[in-house]
Protein backbone atom coordinates (compact mmCIF):
# COMPACT_ATOMS: atom_id res chain seq x y z
CA UNK A 1 0.00 0.00 0.00
CA UNK A 2 2.73 2.47 0.82
CA UNK A 3 4.51 1.71 -1.94
CA UNK A 4 1.52 2.20 -4.34
CA UNK A 5 0.87 5.87 -2.86
CA UNK A 6 4.59 6.36 -3.49
CA UNK A 7 4.90 5.47 -6.86
CA UNK A 8 1.35 7.86 -7.54
CA UNK A 9 2.91 10.61 -5.89
CA UNK A 10 6.08 10.38 -7.93
CA UNK A 11 3.91 9.47 -11.18
CA UNK A 12 2.42 12.80 -10.20
CA UNK A 13 5.72 14.79 -9.64
CA UNK A 14 6.73 13.62 -13.06
CA UNK A 15 3.70 14.63 -15.21
CA UNK A 16 4.60 17.87 -16.71
CA UNK A 17 1.94 20.99 -16.03
CA UNK A 18 -0.30 21.87 -18.74
CA UNK A 19 0.83 25.29 -19.74
CA UNK A 20 -1.18 28.00 -19.30
CA UNK A 21 -1.85 30.40 -21.76
CA UNK A 22 -2.12 34.03 -21.05
CA UNK A 23 -4.53 36.48 -23.01
CA UNK A 24 -3.13 40.12 -22.21
CA UNK A 25 -5.94 42.76 -23.20
CA UNK A 26 -5.96 46.46 -23.00
CA UNK A 27 -8.65 48.70 -22.61
CA UNK A 28 -9.62 52.46 -21.91
CA UNK A 29 -11.96 51.60 -19.28
CA UNK A 30 -11.00 52.88 -15.82
CA UNK A 31 -10.04 50.82 -13.02
CA UNK A 32 -12.73 49.81 -11.01
CA UNK A 33 -15.34 51.18 -13.81
CA UNK A 34 -18.32 48.45 -14.69
CA UNK A 35 -16.71 47.94 -18.05
CA UNK A 36 -13.56 47.03 -16.21
CA UNK A 37 -15.50 44.77 -13.49
CA UNK A 38 -17.37 42.87 -16.13
CA UNK A 39 -14.21 42.08 -18.00
CA UNK A 40 -12.72 41.09 -15.05
CA UNK A 41 -15.98 38.80 -14.44
CA UNK A 42 -15.78 37.43 -17.70
CA UNK A 43 -11.88 36.43 -16.94
CA UNK A 44 -13.03 35.03 -13.69
CA UNK A 45 -15.69 32.36 -15.68
CA UNK A 46 -13.06 31.96 -18.37
CA UNK A 47 -10.01 30.59 -15.55
CA UNK A 48 -12.92 28.37 -14.17
CA UNK A 49 -14.23 26.97 -17.60
CA UNK A 50 -10.51 25.83 -18.71
CA UNK A 51 -9.84 25.12 -14.88
CA UNK A 52 -7.28 27.25 -14.71
CA UNK A 53 -5.45 26.93 -17.89
CA UNK A 54 -6.31 30.35 -19.43
CA UNK A 55 -5.62 33.40 -17.66
CA UNK A 56 -6.97 36.55 -18.65
CA UNK A 57 -4.62 39.95 -17.58
CA UNK A 58 -6.47 43.23 -18.15
CA UNK A 59 -4.75 46.24 -18.38
CA UNK A 60 -7.26 49.14 -17.70
CA UNK A 61 -7.11 53.10 -17.81
CA UNK A 62 -5.28 53.25 -20.95
CA UNK A 63 -2.04 52.25 -19.86
CA UNK A 64 -1.17 50.26 -23.26
CA UNK A 65 -2.10 53.72 -25.07
CA UNK A 66 -5.22 54.65 -27.20
CA UNK A 67 -7.63 52.47 -28.78
CA UNK A 68 -5.58 52.77 -31.87
CA UNK A 69 -2.56 52.26 -30.23
CA UNK A 70 -4.24 48.81 -28.76
CA UNK A 71 -5.67 47.81 -32.08
CA UNK A 72 -1.91 48.28 -33.50
CA UNK A 73 -1.36 45.98 -30.60
CA UNK A 74 -3.39 43.51 -31.48
CA UNK A 75 -2.28 43.11 -35.02
CA UNK A 76 1.51 42.47 -33.96
CA UNK A 77 1.10 40.26 -31.24
CA UNK A 78 1.82 42.43 -28.19
CA UNK A 79 -1.58 41.99 -26.78
CA UNK A 80 -4.54 39.77 -28.15
CA UNK A 81 -7.17 41.10 -26.89
CA UNK A 82 -9.09 44.40 -26.22
CA UNK A 83 -11.84 46.37 -25.20
CA UNK A 84 -12.83 48.92 -27.49
CA UNK A 85 -15.67 52.07 -28.29
CA UNK A 86 -16.84 52.66 -31.42
CA UNK A 87 -13.96 54.79 -31.95
CA UNK A 88 -11.58 52.11 -31.86
CA UNK A 89 -13.71 49.50 -33.53
CA UNK A 90 -14.06 51.80 -36.56
CA UNK A 91 -10.63 51.47 -36.82
CA UNK A 92 -10.97 47.78 -37.47
CA UNK A 93 -14.17 48.23 -39.17
CA UNK A 94 -16.04 51.32 -40.72
CA UNK A 95 -18.57 49.67 -40.88
CA UNK A 96 -19.38 50.04 -37.30
CA UNK A 97 -19.93 53.29 -37.45
CA UNK A 98 -23.48 52.68 -39.09
CA UNK A 99 -24.44 52.61 -35.21
CA UNK A 100 -23.12 55.73 -34.37
CA UNK A 101 -24.52 57.85 -36.97
CA UNK A 102 -25.11 60.97 -35.52
CA UNK A 103 -28.71 61.51 -34.57
CA UNK A 104 -30.18 58.60 -36.30
CA UNK A 105 -31.27 56.96 -33.04
CA UNK A 106 -33.43 58.67 -30.54
CA UNK A 107 -33.37 55.67 -28.16
CA UNK A 108 -31.58 52.72 -26.54
CA UNK A 109 -34.71 50.75 -27.89
CA UNK A 110 -33.90 51.89 -31.43
CA UNK A 111 -30.49 50.78 -31.21
CA UNK A 112 -31.17 47.89 -29.67
CA UNK A 113 -33.44 46.60 -32.44
CA UNK A 114 -31.18 47.80 -35.03
CA UNK A 115 -27.69 46.22 -33.58
CA UNK A 116 -29.00 42.97 -32.88
CA UNK A 117 -30.48 43.01 -36.11
CA UNK A 118 -27.48 44.10 -38.02
CA UNK A 119 -24.98 42.62 -35.50
CA UNK A 120 -23.73 39.14 -37.53
CA UNK A 121 -22.83 41.01 -40.51
CA UNK A 122 -20.71 43.26 -38.32
CA UNK A 123 -19.36 40.57 -36.75
CA UNK A 124 -18.24 39.12 -40.02
CA UNK A 125 -16.86 41.80 -41.33
CA UNK A 126 -14.65 42.43 -38.22
CA UNK A 127 -13.70 38.30 -38.59
CA UNK A 128 -12.54 38.97 -41.71
CA UNK A 129 -10.16 41.70 -40.47
CA UNK A 130 -8.92 38.80 -37.98
CA UNK A 131 -11.04 39.55 -35.19
CA UNK A 132 -13.46 37.41 -33.29
CA UNK A 133 -16.43 39.45 -31.42
CA UNK A 134 -16.87 38.58 -27.57
CA UNK A 135 -19.46 40.96 -26.66
CA UNK A 136 -21.36 44.31 -27.61
CA UNK A 137 -21.63 46.96 -24.97
CA UNK A 138 -22.69 50.70 -24.60
CA UNK A 139 -20.38 53.14 -23.60
CA UNK A 140 -24.11 55.60 -23.49
CA UNK A 141 -25.10 58.63 -25.07
CA UNK A 142 -22.65 61.26 -26.78
CA UNK A 143 -23.14 64.85 -25.02
CA UNK A 144 -21.32 67.51 -26.16
CA UNK A 145 -19.83 69.20 -22.84
CA UNK A 146 -17.79 72.63 -23.12
CA UNK A 147 -15.86 74.86 -20.97
CA UNK A 148 -18.50 77.79 -22.13
CA UNK A 149 -22.46 77.49 -22.28
CA UNK A 150 -23.91 76.60 -25.98
CA UNK A 151 -27.18 75.31 -27.83
CA UNK A 152 -26.54 75.17 -31.23
CA UNK A 153 -24.42 73.49 -33.43
CA UNK A 154 -23.54 76.76 -34.81
CA UNK A 155 -21.90 77.98 -30.86
CA UNK A 156 -20.14 74.91 -31.46
CA UNK A 157 -18.20 76.04 -34.72
CA UNK A 158 -16.80 78.64 -32.62
CA UNK A 159 -14.99 76.05 -30.21
CA UNK A 160 -12.39 73.59 -30.74
CA UNK A 161 -13.45 70.12 -30.59
CA UNK A 162 -12.05 67.21 -29.51
CA UNK A 163 -11.64 64.38 -32.06
CA UNK A 164 -10.15 60.68 -32.26
CA UNK A 165 -5.80 60.86 -33.31
CA UNK A 166 -4.82 58.11 -34.94
CA UNK A 167 -8.25 56.51 -36.28
CA UNK A 168 -10.62 57.59 -39.04
CA UNK A 169 -9.55 60.29 -40.95
CA UNK A 170 -12.76 60.49 -42.57
CA UNK A 171 -14.37 61.64 -39.71
CA UNK A 172 -11.64 64.53 -39.27
CA UNK A 173 -12.49 65.82 -42.51
CA UNK A 174 -15.95 65.54 -41.86
CA UNK A 175 -15.70 67.66 -39.34
CA UNK A 176 -13.60 70.48 -41.01
CA UNK A 177 -15.71 70.11 -43.95
CA UNK A 178 -19.01 71.49 -41.77
CA UNK A 179 -17.09 74.03 -40.25
CA UNK A 180 -15.52 72.45 -36.89
CA UNK A 181 -12.62 73.48 -35.66
CA UNK A 182 -11.75 69.73 -34.74
CA UNK A 183 -8.53 68.81 -33.26
CA UNK A 184 -7.20 65.27 -32.76
CA UNK A 185 -5.78 63.83 -29.94
CA UNK A 186 -5.38 60.61 -27.99
CA UNK A 187 -8.43 60.09 -25.64
CA UNK A 188 -5.37 60.29 -22.91
CA UNK A 189 -5.02 63.44 -23.51
CA UNK A 190 -8.09 65.07 -23.26
CA UNK A 191 -8.19 66.32 -19.44
CA UNK A 192 -4.68 68.07 -20.10
CA UNK A 193 -5.52 69.39 -23.20
CA UNK A 194 -8.84 71.38 -21.99
CA UNK A 195 -6.83 72.37 -18.66
CA UNK A 196 -4.34 73.80 -21.35
CA UNK A 197 -7.12 74.88 -23.39
CA UNK A 198 -6.07 73.52 -26.33
CA UNK A 199 -9.55 71.88 -26.69
CA UNK A 200 -12.58 73.58 -25.53
CA UNK A 201 -15.69 71.24 -26.21
CA UNK A 202 -15.80 67.11 -25.54
CA UNK A 203 -18.47 64.60 -27.27
CA UNK A 204 -18.64 62.20 -24.52
CA UNK A 205 -20.85 60.04 -22.65
CA UNK A 206 -21.69 61.32 -18.73
CA UNK A 207 -20.57 58.27 -17.22
CA UNK A 208 -16.88 58.51 -18.90
CA UNK A 209 -16.74 61.96 -18.12
CA UNK A 210 -17.39 61.78 -14.53
CA UNK A 211 -14.83 58.79 -14.38
CA UNK A 212 -12.18 60.80 -15.77
CA UNK A 213 -13.63 64.51 -14.17
CA UNK A 214 -13.35 65.75 -17.41
CA UNK A 215 -16.63 67.33 -16.57
CA UNK A 216 -14.78 69.66 -13.86
CA UNK A 217 -13.23 71.57 -16.64
CA UNK A 218 -15.97 71.28 -19.19
CA UNK A 219 -18.88 72.25 -16.76
CA UNK A 220 -21.42 72.09 -19.49
CA UNK A 221 -23.50 69.57 -21.08
CA UNK A 222 -25.49 70.25 -23.82
CA UNK A 223 -28.61 68.51 -23.49
CA UNK A 224 -28.84 66.67 -26.90
CA UNK A 225 -28.34 62.83 -27.35
CA UNK A 226 -25.72 63.37 -30.46
CA UNK A 227 -25.04 59.61 -31.18
CA UNK A 228 -25.15 56.25 -29.13
CA UNK A 229 -21.19 55.59 -28.33
CA UNK A 230 -21.12 51.78 -28.48
CA UNK A 231 -18.12 48.99 -27.55
CA UNK A 232 -17.22 45.48 -28.03
CA UNK A 233 -14.67 43.64 -26.51
CA UNK A 234 -12.65 41.40 -29.68
CA UNK A 235 -10.15 38.82 -29.37
CA UNK A 236 -7.43 38.29 -32.28
CA UNK A 237 -8.91 35.23 -34.48
CA UNK A 238 -5.46 33.42 -33.79
CA UNK A 239 -5.88 33.24 -30.14
CA UNK A 240 -9.26 32.18 -30.05
CA UNK A 241 -8.55 29.48 -32.53
CA UNK A 242 -5.49 28.05 -30.16
CA UNK A 243 -7.75 27.93 -27.29
CA UNK A 244 -9.18 24.49 -26.48
CA UNK A 245 -12.23 23.61 -28.91
CA UNK A 246 -14.21 21.80 -26.36
CA UNK A 247 -14.32 25.07 -24.02
CA UNK A 248 -14.71 27.72 -27.01
CA UNK A 249 -18.93 27.61 -26.82
CA UNK A 250 -19.04 27.66 -22.91
CA UNK A 251 -16.15 30.70 -23.11
CA UNK A 252 -18.47 32.52 -25.78
CA UNK A 253 -21.37 32.24 -23.75
CA UNK A 254 -20.01 33.59 -20.51
CA UNK A 255 -18.57 36.72 -22.78
CA UNK A 256 -21.98 37.46 -24.17
CA UNK A 257 -22.88 36.63 -20.77
CA UNK A 258 -20.60 40.02 -19.22
CA UNK A 259 -21.49 41.80 -22.32
CA UNK A 260 -25.45 42.05 -21.60
CA UNK A 261 -24.72 42.29 -17.68
CA UNK A 262 -22.18 45.48 -18.55
CA UNK A 263 -24.72 47.26 -21.00
CA UNK A 264 -27.60 47.03 -18.71
CA UNK A 265 -25.53 48.68 -15.84
CA UNK A 266 -23.98 51.37 -17.72
CA UNK A 267 -27.16 52.92 -18.83
CA UNK A 268 -28.27 53.28 -15.58
CA UNK A 269 -25.17 54.54 -14.50
CA UNK A 270 -24.87 56.99 -17.55
CA UNK A 271 -28.32 58.72 -16.16
CA UNK A 272 -27.00 58.73 -12.22
CA UNK A 273 -24.15 60.14 -13.58
CA UNK A 274 -25.80 63.54 -14.72
CA UNK A 275 -27.57 63.50 -11.44
CA UNK A 276 -23.99 63.08 -10.03
CA UNK A 277 -22.12 65.69 -12.21
CA UNK A 278 -24.70 68.28 -11.42
CA UNK A 279 -24.24 68.21 -7.74
CA UNK A 280 -20.30 69.03 -8.71
CA UNK A 281 -21.50 71.98 -10.52
CA UNK A 282 -22.29 70.32 -13.85
CA UNK A 283 -24.37 72.99 -15.72
CA UNK A 284 -27.26 70.56 -18.24
CA UNK A 285 -27.97 73.15 -21.15
CA UNK A 286 -31.54 72.54 -22.27
CA UNK A 287 -32.10 72.91 -26.19
CA UNK A 288 -36.16 74.06 -27.12
CA UNK A 289 -38.06 72.11 -29.74
CA UNK A 290 -36.56 74.73 -32.47
CA UNK A 291 -32.95 74.17 -31.72
CA UNK A 292 -33.34 70.28 -31.45
CA UNK A 293 -34.58 70.54 -34.69
CA UNK A 294 -31.87 72.49 -36.12
CA UNK A 295 -29.50 69.85 -34.87
CA UNK A 296 -31.63 67.11 -36.34
CA UNK A 297 -31.10 68.95 -39.50
CA UNK A 298 -27.67 69.36 -39.92
CA UNK A 299 -27.02 66.10 -38.90
CA UNK A 300 -28.88 64.58 -41.21
CA UNK A 301 -27.30 67.17 -44.05
CA UNK A 302 -24.18 65.27 -43.99
CA UNK A 303 -25.86 61.80 -44.37
CA UNK A 304 -24.92 61.45 -47.91
CA UNK A 305 -21.19 62.45 -46.80
CA UNK A 306 -21.58 59.47 -44.37
CA UNK A 307 -23.28 57.26 -46.93
CA UNK A 308 -20.98 55.39 -48.74
CA UNK A 309 -18.11 57.35 -47.32
CA UNK A 310 -17.78 56.24 -43.64
CA UNK A 311 -20.53 53.69 -43.80
CA UNK A 312 -20.83 51.61 -46.69
CA UNK A 313 -24.18 52.85 -48.48
CA UNK A 314 -26.27 49.12 -48.40
CA UNK A 315 -25.59 49.14 -44.44
CA UNK A 316 -26.54 52.49 -43.87
CA UNK A 317 -29.36 51.97 -45.85
CA UNK A 318 -30.46 49.06 -43.79
CA UNK A 319 -29.65 50.62 -40.22
CA UNK A 320 -31.99 53.27 -41.37
CA UNK A 321 -34.88 51.02 -43.02
CA UNK A 322 -34.39 49.11 -39.46
CA UNK A 323 -35.16 52.25 -37.17
CA UNK A 324 -37.99 53.32 -39.33
CA UNK A 325 -39.36 49.60 -39.10
CA UNK A 326 -39.13 50.09 -35.12
CA UNK A 327 -40.60 53.58 -34.92
CA UNK A 328 -43.72 52.36 -37.28
CA UNK A 329 -43.98 48.82 -34.64
CA UNK A 330 -43.57 50.86 -31.67
CA UNK A 331 -45.95 53.42 -32.89
CA UNK A 332 -48.56 50.99 -33.97
CA UNK A 333 -48.55 49.59 -30.16
CA UNK A 334 -49.16 52.88 -28.25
Amino acid sequence: MLRSTISVLLLGCLTPALPQTVIKMGTLAPEGSPWHQALQLMGERWRKISGGQVKLVIYPGGVLGDEPDMVNKMRIGQIQSAGLSGAGLSGIEPGVMALQIPMMFDSYEELDYVRERVAPRLEQMIEAHGYVVLNWGDVGWVHFFTTRPATRLGDMRKMKIFTWAGGDNQTLELWKANGFRAVPLAATDILTSLQTGLIDAVPATPLYALLDQSFGIARNMIDVKWAPLVGATLITRRMWDSLPAAQRDDMMKAARDAGVSMRDGIRKMGDEAVVTMQKRRLQVIQVDAAALAEWHREAEGVYPKVRGGMVPAELFDEVRKLRDEYRATAGAGK
